[in-house]
């Protein structure tokens, strides 16, 4: 069975070539030109005071619905709020937001612990790591071998649970999404017994102080069984949306194994994908949309990306480095079919 042209499983044996960081260099002497890598800190403001807003608008809707089987709709709209609350945090732990490393940790640890119950530490140690290398399956921690399995090597090494699913894991990949809200808390509150987690005392109060006042509040406004269902329709949610956002931006991308390692820009450019759409794609995917420009310009302020994507695609077609860009849909339908072909040895026993 071939690789589908769309999602190959590795990069070109041609596009495998180091000692090109000048190329990285130049692009980056352009876009800093252009005035793109400059603070946006007005842009920022108004975010973090309208997602605040919200966050804060949706638990008043909580409780003054009250005893309502319509506190579902507010659990539908909060797992939307929380997931822009993430992304903002997302742009914190880039330094998007501060220039200065103590208070994006500051910020990064009331958003996201005590905000969300996402565990900042754990995560900005996992998300850099991944953006050192994109798509490697030994260090990259998002195409680690877990439920999913995201190579065919990865598949023919799998055991139990990820063997049997890596058969029908392109039809399970949206269901399971729903469990990702839940995989995320879980991994945060795991990490806390990680000596390299920083300020582990900190990280587990704002954790698990989030916890005691979202299950205290549930519990407190809603008999048990609409506290039950607004838990599993917000956590469920909240994590299809999670994982709507980030699934268009690497999955069915080439992916990297052993010593197989691009120079930084091809590295980063070669693996990740964008996806084309207007100010509602830009609002609903956090800017992560322009995601070869994120992944080249970590810091670059999310308004920014939009202006640098014209430039780094003119310069990748002038250097000769394919550049993919996709609708949103296609972009799910690319991740689907390599998720379907990478679990092709599991349905033929090869």
């Amino acid at each position: 069975m071939t690789t589908p042209a769309l999602v190959p499983e590795s990069l070109p044996r041609s596009s495998r070539r180091s000692g090109a960081n000048g190329d990285y260099a130049r692009l980056l002497r352009r876009v800093s030109d252009a005035g793109l890598m400059d603070r946006r800190p007005v842009y920022y403001a108004v975010r973090l005071t309208v997602v605040g807003i919200a966050f804060a608008a949706g638990w008043v809707a909580f409780f003054l619905v009250g005893n309502s089987w319509w506190t579902l709709l507010v659990a539908a709209v909060m797992a939307v709020t929380c997931a822009q609350v993430a992304l903002v945090m997302h742009d914190v732990a880039h330094r998007q937001v501060f220039r200065l490393r103590r208070p994006a940790e500051i910020v990064g640890r009331v958003v996201g612990n005590a905000g969300i119950g996402l565990g900042y530490g754990w995560w900005q140690d996992k998300h850099t790591r991944h953006h050192a290398n994109p798509n490697h399956e030994e260090l990259d921690p998002d195409v680690a071998p877990d439920i999913l399995v995201w190579s065919q090597r990865q598949a023919r090494a799998s055991r139990g649970l990820p063997r049997l699913i890596g058969r029908a894991q392109a039809f399970l990949f949206f269901p399971l999404l729903m469990l990702e809200g839940l995989n995320l808390h879980v991994a945060g509150v795991r990490a806390l017994g990680n000596r390299s987690v920083k300020h582990r005392g900190v990280e587990g109060a704002l954790l698990f102080g989030h916890f005691a006042g979202y299950l205290a509040a549930l519990f407190a406004v809603l008999p048990d069984d609409k506290a039950f269902a607004f838990l599993a329709v917000h956590q469920a949610l909240f994590g299809l949306y999670m994982g709507c956002v980030f699934a268009p931006n690497h999955k069915g991308m080439p992916t990297l194994t052993g010593d197989d390692r691009p120079d930084y820009l091809r590295r980063q450019v070669l693996t990740s994908r964008n996806v084309r759409g207007g100010a509602l794609t830009d609002l609903a995917l956090g800017g992560l949309n322009y995601q070869i420009e994120h992944h080249l310009f970590p810091s670059m302020p999310t308004p920014n990306l939009r202006h640098a994507q014209v430039i780094v695609r003119d310069y990748c077609a002038e250097i000769g480095v394919p550049y993919h860009e996709t609708g949103l849909i296609s972009s799910y339908s690319e991740a689907l079919r390599h998720l379907h072909y990478v679990g092709a040895p599991l349905r033929t026993g090869d």
